[in-house]
């Protein structure tokens, strides 16, 4: 039997729902740079993490990285190694980030980005 949120945790539900919804509405620049990182990490290592990804962006707002690592996850892009790492920001005080990699599905795009661009770069 599932047990029934307090009206505490049911607010904190319904204000994280609207902070990914926020989330979700940034720039579609944003989201191109995360999306390119993790193909970028994913094809050259066997996983990766958010703090590998995170220092080579600029800032991209609280929780964005998160959020999109987490739809990339929903869209069968990434899958979760069940492996995790100490987050190396400041303000998370090293608490555990999951290690991601590439599924089938994310290499495909990956290898067609990456054949588009060299078309790109041979024109």
């Amino acid at each position: 039997m599932t047990r029934r949120l307090t009206p505490a945790e049911r607010l904190a539900s319904a204000d994280k729902d609207m902070l990914l919804n926020e989330i979700a509405q940034r720039s579609t620049w944003d989201r191109f740079l995360v999306e390119q990182a993790v193909f970028t990490f994913g094809l050259a290592h066997e996983s990766f993490d958010c703090n590998m990804i995170r220092d080579v962006l600029p800032e991209l707002g609280h929780g964005f990285l998160g959020a999109a690592i987490n739809a990339l996850s929903r869209g069968g892009i990434i899958q979760h190694t069940g492996r995790t790492v100490p987050s190396t920001q400041a303000s998370t005080h090293g608490h555990r980030i999951g290690v991601w990699t590439l599924t089938q599905k994310g290499r495909h795009i990956a290898a067609q980005r990456r054949a588009a661009q060299a078309r790109k770069a041979a024109a």
